[in-house]
């Protein structure tokens, strides 16, 4: 009972510090949104871990966690995959394919494929006339290789080399990056901690003449499963070069095994909303999986007030 307690002191004082930081963050426009390259590098990816609200640095248990959490490929054993599809606002299209491999009982290598997809834009000149030479187009690509070593049972480290590419119409610009994580997981397995830095790293080459810094950002999590609870509780504080400190909740639900029901909520959600919108979903995410044999398939669903409605479909699993 004495656990079970603190469990739930553990997963409250989350929540608080979730409204403390967000309330702090909200208060002032920083002078350096806008100001990074790359801004793709930001856009969470996995159904499972958005329909948490994003907030998955901690928990880190899947093959997204290339995304958020390098280490957390350690986890994992034998050879998985992940495939996910996004349809994002105003018609942008995204996608992303992984793959790990585990070499030994320690050690964890993967390769995976983030892109963008910008969609056709109509040309017109200086004085906004249509071009009659039609359209053009434009988009990001990111790829990368991981490695990661399960140090013992409670630690496990991780670190991604990212090769980056952006284009549109015929410019082109490119860049290098690494992604470094590290994770804890108690001995029963009921708290899990993280961290990472993600797109330390420079530009080669800009669209324009000027180059600019990566999105640099620094992410911490937890995770938390409380003992009588089949509820799996996730909290992440983001903080960006770009923008003010984020944070993100989620909560998975797990008593409908191999049916699950995710929700979270993150602070940027905000941005999507302009100076008079009425719109209080903005920030929210929606989820659900399901589990068959090796497979597990997450869907997830994220209002973005004017900007429109995000969808996203993952497909994970091993050989």
């Amino acid at each position: 009972m004495k656990t079970s307690k603190i469990s739930y002191l553990l997963t409250a004082l989350a929540l608080i510090l979730c409204i403390l930081v967000t309330s702090a963050a909200a208060k002032d426009i920083n002078t350096r949104v806008g100001t990074s390259s790359f801004s793709f590098l930001k856009i969470n990816v996995g159904a499972r871990a958005v329909g948490m609200g994003g907030a998955f640095t901690g928990l880190a248990d899947d093959e997204s966690a290339l995304y958020y959490n390098p280490s957390g490929i350690a986890s994992l054993e034998g050879r998985r995959f992940i495939a996910g599809y996004h349809n994002y606002f105003v018609d942008l299209q995204s996608g992303f394919v992984g793959y790990i491999q585990q070499l030994s009982e320690r050690q964890f290598i993967a390769g995976y494929i983030n892109y963008l997809n910008y969609g056709d834009f109509i040309k017109t000149d200086e004085l906004g006339n249509v071009d009659p030479n039609g359209t053009f187009g434009g988009g990001d690509l990111l790829m990368a290789a991981t490695f990661a070593v399960k140090y013992n049972d409670q630690f496990m480290f991780g670190v991604s080399g990212k090769f980056i590419y952006e284009k549109l119409e015929s410019y082109s610009a490119t860049g290098a990056a690494l992604d470094l994580g590290g994770k804890y997981t108690s001995d029963r397995g009921r708290y899990q901690a993280g961290v990472a830095i993600q797109n330390l790293g420079f530009q080669f080459s800009a669209l324009g003449e000027e180059k600019n810094d990566l999105p640099l950002t620094v992410r911490g999590g937890l995770a938390v499963k409380p003992k009588e609870i089949p509820v799996m509780f996730t909290g992440d504080l983001i903080i960006p070069i770009d923008n003010n400190p984020i944070y993100a909740i989620g909560g998975e639900y797990l008593d409908f095994k191999p049916f699950y029901i995710r929700m979270g909520w993150n602070s940027f959600g905000s941005n999507y909303r302009t100076a008079d919108s009425d719109d209080k979903w903005a920030g929210m995410s929606f989820g659900v999986g399901f589990d068959h044999k090796e497979l597990h398939l997450s869907y997830a669903f994220s209002p973005g007030a004017e900007l429109g409605e995000s969808h996203r479909i993952t497909l994970t699993g091993g050989f």
